[in-house]
């Protein structure tokens, strides 16, 4: 018998015990074994003694070892790694529902997910990181397609090079306009700009003063006969100075250009100085390319006359108006121009010698178009026919006006 009852208990360890174990099976198996292993032995020997009972204490351990060893090998994952999972598993919940996920998301992203306070701090965040992927993709694929259409067009024009002009880069042509500038500087005709404004102008319309004379002076140093610029009155320090330095920086100091503290009076011989002012009683016929034109760098959006006029008769200089009367059907709007357009004016005068040409750079809003006589006389002669009423000659002076000026100035 006491051989039946070791076999037995050899049995039910061998067979139970890792079975339990291999499963992960909790405690409600322990009094499961305890009655099939008692309720065994009472049917093959019902004198059962209580001396020979089971050490059920050791099963409990070879127990509790199994399934802390399962316990310990779940835990030792780390936590975070199954919190991110689970997010994951969220998020594509999420993306399978229809609602707007972002396809790729790193774990810091996913972190601050985790850490939203609410579901719907959740669903913002992961909305904006959604529409955050959609903008980096139309970006990427404008970058692409622009790449695209420049591969395209540098095919295109390089085929046509082969057959056709030399292609110049544009630090040779930089060197061309500088090699221009710099034989100005030597042989080219000189252009004043008075910087003795500054007090008459507010801080704004130095800084529109000094983005004009910029653009000038691009456009003069492209110029196939470009002029010698000088900054006279330019003092040091000055608002004048500042503007400067902050739109050119570094090349301020290369600039090909005199820029003096001077006077232009005892630069150059009076005799030659015209100033060119809107307020001038006498109109300019044709360039002069002996004399040397003072342009006042003055901005004002208030429109003060006389100041430029005054400062030229103090200095005793002659002055000289544009003919915008005699070439221009003036409609509204002030006569004055920007310096950037007197600059487009006086070259294209000094190379062509046309008005119409060099007043074609005028603002188009402020005149009608150009007239083949003189503003005045055609305002004489349209007083005199009305007040005379012509009889048989009023046809042919009426296509005579037809011809000469435009609609506006009709006959009565």
């Amino acid at each position: 018998m006491q051989s039946a009852n070791m076999l037995l208990r050899k049995i039910v360890r061998s067979s139970v015990l890792p079975f339990a174990a291999q499963h992960g099976m909790k405690k409600d198996l322990f009094p499961f074994s305890r009655t099939l292993n008692l309720s065994l032995c009472l049917k093959q020997d019902k004198s059962y003694e209580p001396s020979e009972k089971l050490d059920l204490d050791a099963w409990k351990k070879v127990m509790k070892s199994g399934l802390q060893k399962e316990v310990s090998e779940t835990i030792s994952e780390p936590k975070e790694l199954s919190s991110l999972a689970a997010a994951r598993e969220v998020l594509e919940m999420w993306r399978l529902a229809g609602r707007l996920v972002p396809e790729n998301i790193s774990e810091e992203q996913l972190k601050t997910f985790m850490e939203c306070p609410s579901k719907s701090a959740k669903k913002k965040y992961l909305k904006y990181l959604h529409l955050k992927e959609l903008s980096k993709k139309s970006r990427m694929d404008k970058k692409r397609e622009r790449r695209l259409e420049a591969q395209d067009q540098a095919s295109k024009t390089d085929e046509t090079k082969k057959n056709s002009f030399i292609y110049l880069q544009s630090n040779t042509m930089d060197r061309t306009y500088n090699w221009r500038a710099a034989q100005s500087m030597i042989f080219g005709q000189p252009l004043v700009f008075d910087m003795s404004y500054e007090k008459e102008m507010s801080v704004r319309e130095i800084t529109n003063a000094v983005r004009q004379l910029v653009m000038s002076e691009g456009c003069n140093r492209k110029s196939e006969d470009p002029f010698h610029i000088h900054f006279c009155n330019f003092k040091d320090d000055s608002l004048y100075h500042r503007e400067f330095i902050k739109q050119y920086r570094e090349a301020w100091d290369k600039l090909l250009i005199t820029v003096t503290d001077q006077c232009y009076t005892e630069i150059f011989p009076k005799d030659k100085l015209i100033y060119l002012t809107a307020d001038s009683p006498k109109v300019m016929k044709a360039f002069d390319h002996d004399k040397i034109y003072i342009v006042g760098s003055m901005v004002d959006k208030s429109i003060k006359t006389g100041v430029s006029l005054a400062r030229a008769k103090r200095l005793q200089l002659e002055t000289a108006a544009l003919p915008l009367d005699k070439y221009l059907l003036w409609s509204t709007g002030a006569k004055n121009l920007t310096l950037d357009q007197m600059m487009h004016i006086l070259l294209t005068l000094k190379d062509t010698g046309d008005w119409k040409k060099a007043l074609e750079f005028v603002p188009k809003r402020k005149y009608s178009g150009f007239v083949n006589k003189p503003v005045k006389e055609l305002k004489k002669t349209l007083d005199l026919i009305n007040t005379l009423k012509l009889g048989k000659g009023w046809q042919e002076v009426q296509k005579q006006f037809a011809k000469n000026y435009p609609k506006k100035y009709k006959l009565k």
